[in-house]
């Protein structure tokens, strides 16, 4: 899996490839939280639209990332999951709970 974090507009951008499992969920986890740290923002967009699968150990790590910002206010948004991603997102039920949303920008404008 390749993982590459970037900052829009005060947003932190994490766009991960491949499939989001037990083997990478702890590197992933591991990148999310040092780059919120790092940028000391509120606001996480995560584009899945190269993330081909995702089981409960990276669902897990997107609700604990969810549940640290939203105990302060912030939020997690969610750009372009491939249709076999979000159907395990809405499965899950985190769909109700993070945005989703077609494009980082509209993630951006959709934090204001």
């Amino acid at each position: 899996m390749l993982i590459n974090i970037d900052t829009m507009q005060g947003a932190v951008v994490v766009r991960p490839a491949g499939e989001i499992d037990l083997g990478v969920s702890e590197r992933l986890r591991t990148s999310i939280d040092t780059a919120l740290e790092q940028y000391e923002t509120g606001h996480l967009i995560i584009n899945l639209k190269s993330v081909s699968y995702i089981d409960s150990s990276g669902l897990g790590v997107l609700l604990g990332r969810y549940k640290r910002l939203a105990a302060s206010g912030g939020r997690v948004s969610l750009v372009a999951p491939m249709p076999q991603v979000k159907k395990i997102l809405e499965l899950s039920g985190l769909l109700r709970i993070m945005g989703e949303y077609r494009s980082e920008e509209e993630a951006v404008a959709g934090a204001v």
